[in-house]
């Protein structure tokens, strides 16, 4: 039974909502993914419950659609999603499932994150040859600090659009937020000034945005093309690749499998570092703990290379 299905039987009477929240209500925002609802947390505050679908550990490729979901997403007053495909896999479904015209596409409560981010691997070309690669570029952009500057500031306008009243409120909330970024960027920058040119591995390629801001060079990934799992042909071809390059540093995600990444690690001397992508863990509370995390840790291991 696919998600409309189970829709269709958890939630027969369910109508087009478009119920509007009165001045002293709280927004109803469901975020994709738990960096986005920080984002949205920030700019909001008070002035918004905000629900992410997706688990920090998750793939957010590959969310599990729930029909919890879609009573989530029913009830929303604005839903934000990254764009750039990231969700195409599980959130479609689930938002034809929910019926709710406040989240439809096009409509004032569906804020794309992604609008206004200047894409990385943006390919010229699209065949199944390619693997799974996205046509509007990586969709991982918010492990870059200026693109969640940019990321929650289009978070803002749309919560403006839907919620005038509060307006100013929203606006606070993003100045407080773009401030606390400009003032960390100058501590992540110093702890990462050292490490500028180091050359890594990573698993997929979460880290490309947060590799190009810090001037990290990632010089492959273990898997053998984007989504595809890494084949004994690439890994075989890889190790000498690494030795030759001097590659001391494999940065992979927790919810990834290890072998593959601790096979190359022990034919090459390089150090397999487990970094989170998103913040809601254990290592990070909120999204600017996820980046000092994610820093930290780099600047550590390669210091210790």
């Amino acid at each position: 039974m696919n998600v409309r299905q189970i829709a269709l039987i958890a939630f027969p009477l369910l109508i087009l909502n478009s119920r509007p929240s009165s001045a002293d209500d709280k927004l109803n925002v469901v975020a994709t993914t738990p960096d986005l609802a920080s984002l949205t947390r920030s700019v909001a505050g008070e002035r918004a419950e905000v629900t992410a679908i997706a688990r920090p550990t998750e793939d957010p490729h590959f969310v599990d659609a729930k029909p919890s979901f879609i009573r989530l997403l029913n009830q929303a007053d604005v839903l934000v999603e990254g764009g750039a495909q990231l969700e195409a896999g599980w959130l479609p479904p689930l938002i034809d499932g929910a019926r709710n015209s406040r989240i439809a596409l096009g409509a004032p409560g569906r804020i794309i994150a992604s609008e206004g981010i200047v894409m990385l691997d943006v390919p010229t070309r699209l065949d199944r040859s390619m693997g799974d690669v996205h046509p509007l570029g990586n969709p991982h952009y918010l492990l870059d600090p200026l693109n969640a500057k940019t990321a929650a500031a289009t978070i803002k306008r749309g919560l403006c659009v839907v919620d005038q009243a509060h307006c100013s409120d929203y606006e606070s909330g993003l100045a407080s937020f773009t401030a606390a970024i400009d003032t960390k960027m100058k501590e992540w920058q110093t702890a990462l000034e050292r490490a500028r040119g180091a050359k890594v591995v990573t698993y997929h390629k979460n880290f490309d945005y947060f590799a190009a801001r810090f001037g990290l060079d990632v010089v492959d990934t273990l898997e053998t093309k984007p989504g595809i799992p890494p084949s004994p042909t690439h890994l075989n071809e890889l190790v000498p690749k690494m030795k030759m390059l001097g590659v001391r540093l494999i940065i992979v995600e927790p919810n990834r499998e290890r072998q593959n990444s601790e096979f190359v690690a022990a034919n090459t001397g390089a150090r397999v570092l487990l970094l989170p992508i998103m913040p809601g863990g254990k290592e990070a509370a909120d999204y600017i703990g996820l980046i000092d995390f994610d820093v930290a840790q780099i600047a550590d291991a390669l210091k210790a290379t």
